[in-house]
């Protein structure tokens, strides 16, 4: 009689197994690790599909580039292997190199002009189209992934406090190309190696969206932060056109409509996030000056016209519909 009792309870604990399980196990890679506000973010738009699906779509999501990098994410996407991932427009660039034109320091004066480039220029909405019928993925939301700013151990007052700077800098075009144009002497480092580099003063200075700023504690061993202002990042959800295709439409319109909710979510805390940053900086220490970047952008026209000269009739088109937008 025991046994059956058992086979029964076992019986049924699987039965509200299967009914509990949700229709649909996707995945979410991402390079971020958990303390970040892409994460935040990610967790957020997790939590809205399961809920406004009444739990048929559960997303797992694998942060720290556990699934590897943003490239490898991507090629995933493509192949059906990945169901969803986060993608600046400028990395892109990879396949399509106009799309370098979402990376060119002071394109952007705001996440306004920069969201309406991608959406609502024929150039950004070509850009799409490409992604969408070439790479396979499909574009959700579009949202704000903070401004990269400089820190020293000098003040910054003006583009000629630049002149000599030794500034850290990721090993990409764009920000080689901003240390280069305004004077500094760009030197790509391991991201691992920054901190102790500005507190052996092995570099003067590095670049970074305030949130980042914060986490790396780099407040620690810099007392100057300039607002240089000079590359603005976005960041995109993206979805395996594989994966969309298997939902029904209803389910379709629940992760369109929460990546929507997520991109939201994820701009404000970005936007509040920096906000109150400043005045954490300042609160350690930290000396914040406020340079004219005018200069800044006059210095960075020769490399303009390097984008120019590798994408011909397609860049100048980009800049030309980019600088018109109001």
């Amino acid at each position: 009689m025991k046994l059956n009792k058992l086979a029964l309870a076992t019986l049924c604990l699987g039965m509200s197994a299967s009914v509990l399980a949700a229709d649909y196990d996707l995945k979410f890679g991402m390079v971020a690790g958990t303390s970040s506000n892409e994460y935040k973010a990610v967790e957020f738009f997790a939590k809205e599909v399961k809920e406004k699906s009444g739990g048929k779509i559960e997303i797992s999501i694998f942060p720290s580039a556990q699934l590897g990098d943003d490239r490898v994410m991507l090629k995933q996407l493509k192949d059906g292997a990945l169901d969803f991932t986060l993608g600046e427009s400028a990395r892109f660039q990879i396949t399509y190199p106009e799309a370098e034109v979402f990376a060119l320091p002071y394109i952007f004066s705001n996440f306004d002009v920069a969201k309406k480039a991608l959406l609502e220029t024929k150039f950004g909405q070509d850009l799409i189209k490409k992604i969408d019928k070439e790479l396979n993925v499909k574009l959700l939301s579009v949202a704000y992934n903070g401004t990269r700013q400089t820190t020293s151990n000098r003040a910054i007052n003006s583009i000629a406090d630049m002149k000599g700077l030794k500034l850290r800098v990721p090993n990409a075009a764009t920000n080689l190309a901003f240390a280069k144009y305004v004077g500094a002497s760009p030197t790509p480092m391991a991201f691992s190696e920054v901190y102790l580099a500005l507190q052996t003063n092995s570099v003067d200075g590095q670049e970074n969206p305030l949130p980042t700023i914060q986490a790396q504690k780099f407040y620690e061993v810099q007392k100057y932060l300039a607002l240089t202002n000079h590359i603005l990042n976005d960041q995109l959800y993206l979805v395996s056109k594989e994966t969309l295709a298997d939902l029904p439409e209803d389910l379709q319109k629940v992760v369109a409509d929460s990546a929507e909710k997520a991109a939201e979510y994820h701009t404000k805390l970005f936007m509040d996030g920096e906000k109150e940053l400043i005045e954490f900086f300042k609160s350690k220490g930290v000396t914040v000056t406020t340079p004219d970047v005018a200069p800044f952008k006059a210095a960075l026209q020769p490399y303009y016209d390097e984008y120019l000269k590798k994408n011909g009739e397609l860049g100048k088109q980009a800049i030309e519909q980019i600088s018109a937008i109001k």
